[in-house]
């Protein structure tokens, strides 16, 4: 049984409950609502609540710990003698996981039989050959341990899955049991129903910190396994960004300082441009613009916000590196050979944070006490005065968190990198080369041929983890910047 359809029978169940629970609600009561203690919705609602809230839960808990157990046991079938050097048992499974699937959608698009895919004695290089034949290996081969466990692992994934739908829809049916037999009209149901609505938003509210803790451990464990098959200090410390996919990627040099470079000199290029534009635009539009202006202006300031960052990688590509390079390329300075820069990615990146930087910025001015600009004209300062000595102090945290927020937003930009400043991994100075940033070797590593049998895919996540702690660290810094300021001017 689908997930989809396993979640269906439950709701189905959980509306029969809501409905069977009001009306023997009612039938105790002698129809006469005036009887219950509270109103025949809520008797319906906690039928309903304990009928999908418990099946729900085990359902959950049941998808999250099924993965584990199956991992667990089939990794235990598999030989170390499958285990090549330099690749893991954990990408050995990796590839186990992708034959499974392969054989899943072997079996639904006719290749093969289910019968035929369970079967521990078949050939494993017939089933290599219809696999191949069907689309479905990526991997180059497929040996004859991985196979017995893959099938190994399907069985255990379709049994898993038709006990989890028993379970559950037993589950269902319990929790409506147990609702329906506490029904009656001396039952408090108003507040058994809104004591389970507030644990239901307290989980609802826990599902973000949750997500951040999977994100990162997700992170950490694959990260880890890099560096089981790549030396951390080559990686840290390499200037030399060279993947090679061939094999398990033993050649490869996985250096990430020219990628960090190229990440912080292009940001810092943005930030150059967005910055200075976007806090005086800001500053006119909440001290100098008539509210005509603003009104017009701001919603028309903050369209940029909402172009897609696709379209600024091709207006990158098709308009600005082309003007750059009629003007510093050969045609004119000689400085610069392609369109694909640097400064190229920097401008329209700029371009793009202006909207961040101003519409933050502008609201933090605003916020600024009316108190504070009366006493700076009460005490003869001009309007520029103010605004220099009064106005941007008080409100410097604010635009200190605003700058840094484009700052995490240039950092983590990828299309506009991958169309306007190239793919070259290099240290230089000049801003008129082509460059790359980690976020574009990251979609780079994760779209290319390699399995993650090797270093030069999982190498990723490697990336990834660092990009989350330069930002981190960013936020700290801001955070530290904010409560310094704040404590001079509350």
């Amino acid at each position: 049984m689908s997930l989809f359809w396993l979640i269906v029978i439950v709701l189905a169940i959980a509306v029969a409950g809501y409905v069977v629970g009001r009306a023997r609600a009612l039938a105790s009561a002698g129809g006469d609502m005036r009887i219950l203690h509270s109103l025949p919705s809520y008797y319906g609602s906690n039928v309903a609540m304990k009928t999908a809230v418990p099946a729900f839960l085990i359902l959950v808990v049941w998808l999250l710990a099924q993965p584990f157990y199956i991992n667990g046991t089939v990794s235990q079938m598999i030989p170390e003698s499958a285990v090549g050097e330099g690749s893991s048992l954990g990408l050995v499974m990796a590839e186990v996981r992708r034959a499974a699937t392969g054989l899943d959608n072997a079996v639904a698009s006719g290749q093969m039989t289910d019968d035929f895919a369970r079967n521990a004695r078949a050939d494993f290089n017939d089933i290599t050959a219809r696999l191949k034949d069907a689309g479905q290996i990526v991997t180059s081969q497929i040996t004859q341990p991985v196979m017995r466990a893959a099938q190994s692992y399907r069985i255990m994934v379709s049994t898993g899955n038709l006990i989890m739908s028993i379970v559950v829809i037993l589950a269902a049916i319990a929790g409506g049991l147990w609702g329906l037999r506490e029904t009656n009209k001396d039952f408090r149901a108003r507040n058994t129903v809104e004591k389970g609505v507030r644990f239901i938003l307290i989980a609802a509210a826990s599902i973000a910190i949750l997500t951040t803790i999977g994100i990162v451990l997700s992170l950490v464990f694959n990260t880890v396994e890099f560096f089981r098959l790549y030396p951390a200090t080559d990686f840290f410390f390499g200037t030399t960004w060279s993947p090679s996919f061939s094999g398990r990627g033993g050649s490869s040099e996985l250096g990430i300082i020219p990628l960090l470079w190229g990440t912080f000199y292009i940001s810092i290029v943005a930030l150059i441009v967005a910055v200075p534009i976007g806090l005086f635009a800001a500053v006119y539009l909440s001290e100098y613009a008539s509210p005509k202006v603003r009104a017009v202006a701001k919603p028309l300031l903050e369209i940029l916000a909402g172009i897609p960052t696709i379209v600024y990688g091709l207006f990158a590509l098709l308009t600005v590196g082309p003007l750059l390079l009629s003007v510093f390329g050969d045609g004119g300075l000689g400085i610069m050979k392609a369109g694909t820069a640097v400064m190229t990615a920097g401008l329209v990146m700029g371009i793009m944070l202006i909207p961040f930087v101003s519409s933050l910025s502008d609201d933090i001015i605003n916020a600024v006490p009316q108190a504070m600009r009366d006493g700076s004209y009460g005490l003869g300062a001009t309007k520029s005065e103010t605004v220099k000595q009064v106005i941007l102090p008080a409100a410097l945290p604010g635009i200190v968190g605003a700058i840094l927020l484009a700052a995490s937003r240039a950092i983590g930009e990828t299309m506009i990198v991958v169309l306007g400043a190239g793919a070259a991994a290099r240290l230089s100075l000049n801003p008129f080369e082509a460059m790359t940033t980690v976020t574009a070797k990251i979609v780079s590593q994760l779209t290319g041929d390699a399995d993650f049998a090797s270093p030069v895919a999982l190498v990723a996540f490697a990336l990834g983890m660092t990009l989350f702690v330069v930002t981190l660290g960013l936020n700290i810094v801001a955070l530290y910047i904010v409560r310094r300021y704040r404590e001079q001017y509350d």
